[in-house]
């Protein structure tokens, strides 16, 4: 959550003393008449102190921030059409399930539709959901299959999934809650609650193994923060925030003296984004000084790996844009998010009043071709 609060007041007291007021002791008991409230005027500015400190802060939700963008910019970065059967993404290009992580792309299409105010997007986000759930498994995760000629998940790869799944999907249903949307999908939002809670349990039962499995890599500290953060603000959770703190406190230590997250041993300009834009997203419902103190760090090497048309550099990455990796298919080279890019700095930007840097994240989006998810 974002919370701004202005507070200003001036005034001025001039005491005028009657003209008969001549003398020095009838001068003092004027202006110490004048200048000292009443007994009964003590208590009134009491109670008012009282209630001004007792109020909250206003409260600005993501709804709102996001609103504020320009009409159509965040919605575009946020599409993942669902077929008719609820399918996103290779799920939709193969025609089959494979994982509950690949799903993500639904629940981002949710929730552009809420930003848009598009019911129709809403409903299509919506039945991808629905789909995702038809997938879940009596242990509370999903059913996992590997792609062809791939490994099959064993419990920690099962797990990764579900978070990245949980982290979209949570986000999603918290702007949601905070949309004017919120009554028409109250029903469907506290029938999906117990899944929800289902799928998270799965995830905590298995911390031991997120951080023994990807421990070393900061973006996706961040995803598994964000999944069982944003799960702990929706359930009301304390342990699942408990848990989200403890994998931000882990990924905060993975960067290097100038602040820049590290992947494979070094600086990469889409990864390092990724970390940035998952734990500003969770940070607006888990409040920290730590990640703003980090954001703030991170960003200023991430807006020197940008040009001003809006093209991110990749000389010197570690994992993306120079043949590294290979992309999820395994048909071509890890590329940058350019999506995942434009989002870090747009979030940062509002998070931060940059609006410096909301533009450099437009630019991006004008020019984005895809980009790995």
């Amino acid at each position: 959550m974002v919370c701004y609060a202005r507070c200003s007041a001036s005034g001025a007291f001039t005491p005028a003393f009657p003209p008969e007021a001549v003398d020095v002791q009838s001068r003092w008991s004027f202006a110490t008449s004048m200048l000292l409230p009443s007994p009964s005027l003590i208590v009134l500015m009491l109670a008012t102190a009282s209630i001004a400190l007792a109020a909250p802060a206003s409260r600005v939700s993501e709804y709102e921030l996001l609103r504020t963008l320009p009409e159509g910019l965040y919605p575009s970065l946020m599409m993942g059409e669902p077929d008719e059967r609820g399918f996103v993404g290779y799920h939709r290009q193969t025609g089959q399930w494979y994982q509950a992580g690949y799903q993500r792309a639904g629940a981002r299409h949710l929730l552009g539709g809420v930003i848009a105010g598009d019911r129709a997007r809403m409903e299509a986000g919506w039945r991808s959901v629905e789909t995702a759930f038809a997938h879940q498994i009596e242990d509370g995760g999903f059913l996992s299959r590997p792609r062809p000629g791939a490994k099959a998940h064993d419990l920690p790869a099962r797990v990764e999934t579900a978070y990245f799944y949980l982290q979209a999907l949570n986000h999603a249903l918290l702007v949601l809650r905070d949309s004017p949307f919120e009554p028409e999908f109250r029903a469907r939002v506290e029938a999906l609650k117990p899944k929800v809670a289902r799928a998270t349990d799965f995830v905590l039962a298995g911390y031991d193994g997120i951080v023994a499995k990807v421990g070393h890599t900061a973006n996706r500290l961040f995803i598994a923060a964000k999944a069982l953060g944003l799960s702990g603000v929706l359930l009301e959770r304390e342990d699942y925030r408990a848990a989200a703190r403890r994998l931000v406190a882990t990924a905060l230590t993975l960067r290097d003296a100038e602040g820049v997250f590290i992947e494979s041993g070094g600086r990469d300009s889409s990864y390092n984004a990724v970390s940035i834009l998952m734990a500003q997203e969770l940070a607006l419902y888990l409040p920290d000084p730590s990640i703003d103190a980090a954001m703030k760090q991170a960003m200023v090497w991430q807006l020197t790996r940008i040009l001003p048309n809006g093209e991110v550099l990749v000389g010197g990455n570690t994992r993306t844009g120079l043949g590294q990796e290979k992309n999820r298919g395994g048909t071509g080279i890890k590329t940058v998010n350019t999506r995942e890019v434009a989002l870090a700095l747009i979030y940062h930007g509002l998070k931060y009043d940059r609006p410096d840097v909301i533009a450099v994240g437009r630019q991006i989006a004008a020019r984005r071709s895809g980009g790995e998810d």
